[in-house]
């Protein structure tokens, strides 16, 4: 069974190309990151609103768009693209997914993956950021 992470994307953006996981600067994306890291998973990929799923190192032209504003048709097509990329490269029935993605971006996943976690599900977005903390701080300390 692999571990794989998703993350979702965010509005907060560089305004030129970059690997993904340098285009998005929000503050609570580069914890989700950090968080994602220290879990030791297989893969982390990133959910885009835009590029469906994305590797880490994969290189991409900045964007606008966001699942929050589609309707929920176009949030379910969205999500079969993804699944179809996750096939790809991941057991969807085996694998264990570990979400750091509001419920838009992980709704219509969730019915097709056998295990998922979603550690933050339960906290609000204005506390997600010290929660990430004190897990980060937790987590190296049991690494070390």
């Amino acid at each position: 069974m692999a571990k794989i992470v998703l993350i979702s994307c965010v509005s907060g953006k560089l305004p030129y190309k970059s690997k993904a996981q340098d285009l998005y600067v929000s503050p609570l994306f580069k914890k989700e990151l950090e968080y994602a890291k220290l879990l030791n998973p297989d893969k982390i990929f990133i959910l885009s609103a835009k590029h469906g799923l994305l590797r880490l190192n994969e290189e991409i032209e900045p964007y606008n768009k966001t699942l929050n504003e589609m309707l929920s048709y176009e949030r379910k097509e969205w999500a079969n693209s993804v699944l179809n990329q996750l096939k790809k490269s991941t057991d969807l029935k085996n694998d264990e997914f570990i979400f750091l993605a509001g419920n838009n971006y992980r709704k219509f996943l969730l019915p097709h993956l056998k295990y998922y976690k979603i550690p933050m599900e339960h906290i609000t977005l204005f506390y997600q950021q010290g929660w990430l903390k004190k897990e980060i701080l937790n987590l190296r300390i049991k690494n070390e």
